[in-house]
């Protein structure tokens, strides 16, 4: 198993700034970050990717799509957008040397149509992952899709829904994921959700109810712990949490007071409660 802890907590910098933190994660514990993709400045990410390396951590990355790059616009243009926008994602990913590219950019986030999902938007979904997972292939990164709420997106909000968009494009380099902030609010059962997924699910988001400190709040970790250990997963728990330290980030995830009584507290209390869990330390 492997602990990280997403830095979108502290805003989503990619350049040196960001080297003290680095710094505070190894001294916290972590095996590695998981890094947000806002910019494309892909020095900045060998940067970065260079500095991990000196401190011996790993990586993972995190990015979105907006409206302009929608994968499953109607407007081919826009769908090509998606796929540069994405193969950009991950060519910044493989110069820091993340193994995993993570986020709900199966679509635009916070977009609604009014309606459930598509058959053609599913189709044209599938299709712009597919180009991008080439891509990522040929970088050795790996696509993760993820899940999102019926509050944030109406594309993938289920974990089987997940497992079948991926295990249908059937592409190595396309995997998916299990979040446990959206699975609190959609799933019915922990247990069917995790196996509904477990055959695709190659990465964890540890994520309390309030997204702030795991283990503080109302998550059933109980279920979601055990869920996980019987299907043998064997990947990354990483801490995803927000605060309000990049307002357009704390607006997108509606958050309007802090929950916390320190970043730092959240890193290490919550990375104590993974393990505790995990391992009985």
């Amino acid at each position: 198993m492997k602990y990280g802890m997403n830095l979108l907590l502290w805003g989503g910098a990619s350049d040196e700034s960001t080297f003290p933190l680095l710094e505070d994660c190894k001294r916290w514990g972590f095996d590695g970050i998981e890094q947000p993709m806002f910019d494309r400045n892909v020095s900045n990410y060998e940067k970065l990717g260079k500095k991990l390396k000196e401190l011996e951590l790993e990586s993972t990355a995190v990015t979105i799509c907006n409206a302009p790059e929608n994968p499953i616009s109607p407007d081919p243009a826009i769908r090509k957008a998606a796929v540069a926008h994405l193969k950009s994602a991950v060519d910044c990913s493989a110069a820091m040397g993340a193994t995993h590219l993570c986020g709900p950019f199966h679509s635009a986030i916070g977009e609604f149509s009014g309606q459930g999902r598509t058959d053609d938007e599913w189709k044209w979904g599938q299709d712009v992952l597919s180009q991008v997972a080439d891509h990522a292939q040929q970088n050795d990164v790996t696509l993760v899709v993820e899940y999102l709420n019926r509050f944030e997106c109406y594309f993938l909000n289920c974990a089987e829904d997940a497992g079948r968009f991926v295990r249908e494009v059937g592409h190595s380099h396309l995997k998916t994921m299990y979040d446990t902030f959206h699975a609190n609010i959609e799933e019915k059962n922990i247990n069917a959700a995790v196996k509904s997924m477990a055959d695709q699910m190659v990465h964890v988001h540890i994520s309390e109810n309030d997204r702030s400190t795991p283990g503080e709040g109302g998550v059933n970790w109980d279920a979601s712990f055990a869920a996980l250990k019987e299907v043998n997963y064997d990947g990354w728990l990483v801490i995803e949490a927000f605060g309000l330290a990049l307002p357009e980030l704390a607006a997108a995830t509606k958050i309007w007071r802090r929950m916390f009584p320190s970043e730092e507290h959240i890193a290490t209390q919550g990375l104590a409660f993974m393990k505790s869990r995990w391992e009985g330390k």
